[in-house]
């Protein structure tokens, strides 16, 4: 917690049950002045925000969601440090809150008033925010807001955030409510107290409503144990299908904008050093972030409409009974899904996991995931693999997919039973009302989420990009002997041959000048690491600059084999040059054994340097980054080996 900055204005909390409607009213009150940051020491992000009334400046902070302050878990310890003064979000100064905002859902009263009753009992000045108010009338429920407030002791307001209704006055009231403090209302038992307020604040009509009848048909078919499992796999197939289709264009846009500014840079600076740093270092490292921001940001938005429908907590409840054989709740398959797009929005999403055991071992998990950066070297093989032969190219693809689901779920097995042993927590869910989500609160997180992914992730790429492109360019070395003579044939030579044997020796000036950089030497150095799993220098290479981002490894190879950066894979020409490539002693580089070596490598393989960024920053530390990318690539390259040397045991190879 940074000591530097003091809270401006009056410190107000906002407290309520989870799904109660608390951070969409944050939202409304925020505007655009929200910041967001952690709690020191956790995982839990700390939306915070400054807003000036008539009456002074308030600094308001979006709590997580509890069911009680004295509850033994990370969420209520959060709460309860706020309110006394004993924990700030990073950024602000520790110091007991002056106002309580009690965020309370008219549709489940009588549960949300344990906690009021627990609030008041704490002795901070509150206002009450009373949602959902439309939602219990349609049930049957009215609330006699008058009544609850006498009971409570203090202001309540009815408000309806997503329509932009906040109540009058609400945030003067914060103000004069910090100042004036607030009667204590609460009884010794404190939930006789809260079934007396109910009594006198709520009248229901008897019997059942018809929300509440098409709610229960719901979910009958949502939550059951088979049916539930076909819904579930329906939605989760059209998230899926989703984020790979539909960002396909803005994706392409992207990619083609940063070209066209590739090109637009290397047009306006003379050849040199540092057109070429900011070609292909600069340009190309951004946009190689970049070009994800349509998939983080199109999967923060569906799983959002999700969330506020009301589904996403039924499919979690489905869902927890498939992944508690292996040490994982049902809250992990969302962010496990998200790890097929991109592993760091679904670390980011693992902070829906209420465990911290089960947090950090969703998270050292998650890379096994088959993310969209590992498909280009999955093409790349299967169709070294099997060339012409679609079928059992699509077979091996989806392999790939399988095997990273079954690595993680017995990684997570093994370090549940291991450094992370524990017993399973109960699978403790809100079922919230069914209702129609806020597509205008959908893109705000959508917006948010993508944000952060960029300043987050993307000065990582970036830096490491600079540092890959200096690697590979310096220090720089005269031309090949052997190239400068095919040269001097070739101008001999007339037509199409002479210009063959030109482009020959562009060929080998290119490897030539690779080899003598820092990374040719350093793959040259660490090739015998590699080599017991079918590596020779130039795979060696494309290997350690994967390490940055998996998706360099076509790139890198296409560069050291064919001479330059602007090979097509899908140019048949260069799908042919790949697979007859040769070795340094003439024999295939991509042989059968070579191939599903590398394949199994990548499948498995922590290879992302912002995963590991993220994994450290949300895992608490270091070490656990570190654990990672031991754990992961160890793995790899043990299963790797064994499949390389049984082929050729086998003498497939």
């Amino acid at each position: 917690m940074s000591e530097g900055v003091v809270t401006a204005g009056r410190l107000v909390a906002i407290i309520g049950n989870p799904n109660v409607g608390k951070t969409t009213l944050f939202n409304r009150l925020a505007g655009r002045s929200q910041k967001t940051s952690n709690f020191p020491g956790t995982t839990q992000e700390a939306h915070v925000a400054r807003v000036s009334t008539s009456a002074g400046e308030l600094t308001l902070v979006d709590l997580p969601g509890i069911y009680g302050l004295r509850l033994d878990t990370s969420e209520s310890g959060i709460a309860r440090g706020v309110l006394e003064g004993s924990i700030a979000p990073e950024g602000f100064r520790a110091a007991p809150a002056d106002a309580v905002l009690l965020v309370l859902d008219a549709t489940n009263l009588l549960r949300n008033l344990s906690l009021a009753g627990e609030a008041l009992r704490a002795g901070t000045p509150t206002v009450v925010a009373l949602t959902m108010l439309d939602d219990a009338r349609r049930r049957g429920i009215e609330v006699n807001i008058e009544v609850l407030s006498r009971r409570l002791g203090c202001e309540v307001v009815a408000v309806d955030a997503k329509r932009g209704e906040i109540g009058n006055g609400l945030l003067g009231r914060l103000t004069m409510a910090a100042t004036r403090g607030t009667k204590e209302a609460v009884g010794d038992d404190l939930h006789a107290w809260a079934e007396e307020v109910y009594a006198e604040a709520a009248a229901a009509r008897s019997g059942r409503s018809d929300d509440d009848r098409i709610t229960d048909r719901l979910d009958s078919a949502f939550t059951h144990p088979l049916l539930g499992v076909i819904v579930f796999a329906t939605v989760m197939t059209g998230l899926f299908w989703a984020i790979f289709r539909l960002a396909t264009y803005p994706m392409d846009w992207i990619d083609a904008l940063f070209a066209a500014m590739g090109g637009w840079v290397a047009d306006l600076l003379p050849e040199g050093a540092l057109q070429e740093m900011l070609v292909d270092g600069v340009i190309a490292g951004v946009g190689a972030t970049v070009i994800f921001l349509p998939q983080i940001v199109l999967l923060f938005f569906l799983l959002s409409l999700l969330e506020h429908s009301g589904y996403l907590a039924r499919a979690a409840f489905v869902i927890d009974r498939l992944l508690r054989p292996f040490g994982l709740p049902g809250h992990s398959f969302v962010p496990l899904l998200s790890g097929h797009a991109c592993a760091l929005p679904g670390i980011m999403a693992a902070r829906a996991v209420p465990d911290p055991r089960e947090r950090l071992a969703t998270v050292l998990v998650l890379p096994f995931m088959s993310c969209t950066a590992r498909i280009p070297v999955y093409v790349l093989l299967t169709t070294l693999l099997f060339p012409g032969k679609p079928g059992l190219q699509a077979l091996a693809f989806a392999g790939c997919y399988g095997l990273g689901i079954v690595a993680g779920l017995l990684s997570a097995l093994i370090a549940r039973r291991t450094i992370l042993r524990g017993p399973a927590r109960p699978m403790a869910l809100e079922l919230p009302s069914y209702r129609l989500p806020s597509l205008g609160y959908a893109l705000k997180t959508a917006a948010a989420r993508g944000w952060t992914f960029l300043r987050k992730a993307g000065t990582v790429i970036l830096a490491m990009s600079i540092v890959l492109w200096w690697l590979g360019t310096y220090p720089q070395s005269g031309p090949s002997p052997a190239a400068e003579e095919l040269r001097a044939t070739a101008a001999t030579v007339d037509g199409p041959r002479g210009e063959e044997l030109t482009e020959e020796a562009d060929r080998l000036d290119s490897a030539y000048r690779a080899e003598r950089t820092a990374l040719g030497r350093i793959g040259g150095v660490v090739q015998p690491v590699f080599e017991p799993i079918g590596a020779d220098r130039k795979l060696t290479i494309g290997i350690l600059a994967s390490f940055a981002a998996r998706e360099v490894f076509v790139s890198t190879m296409a560069v050291q084999i064919l001479g330059g950066e602007d090979a097509d894979l899908e140019a048949g020409g260069v799908r042919e040059a790949l697979a007859t490539a040769e070795r340094d002693d003439g024999s295939p580089i991509f042989t059968r054994a070579t191939s599903w070596s590398m394949l199994v490598f990548f499948v498995l393989a922590m290879q992302c340097l912002p995963t590991l960024a993220v994994t450290a920053r949300e895992a608490g530390g270091v070490k656990w980054a570190l654990l990672q990318l031991g754990w992961m690539t160890g793995l790899a390259y043990a299963l790797a080996l064994i499949v390389y040397q049984s082929i050729r045991a086998a003498g497939i190879a």
